[in-house]
C-alpha cells in the first residue's frame, strides 16, 4: 500500500476517508509482520483517523 499523506487527505470527502480507512485496514490484515506494506498501512490509518478527528464537531 502507498502511504496516504495528510496533504492528500485534506482534499477528500468524509465518505472517501472512510473508504480509504477500510482499504488500509484490509491491507493491514493482508500484510506480513514488519513489512513495508504493514508500516505504510499503519501510518495511513493513523493519518486518516487524525483527519477524521479534525473534522469532527467539537462538543
Amino acid at each position: 500500500m502507498k502511504l496516504v499523506t495528510k496533504f492528500e487527505l485534506a482534499a477528500k470527502s468524509k465518505n472517501e476517508l472512510h473508504a480509504l480507512l477500510r482499504e488500509a485496514f484490509n491491507e493491514l490484515a493482508r500484510s506480513e509482520p514488519e513489512s513495508h506494506q504493514r508500516r505504510n498501512a499503519l501510518a495511513s490509518i493513523e493519518n486518516i483517523q487524525s483527519e477524521l478527528a479534525s473534522r469532527a464537531p467539537c462538543p
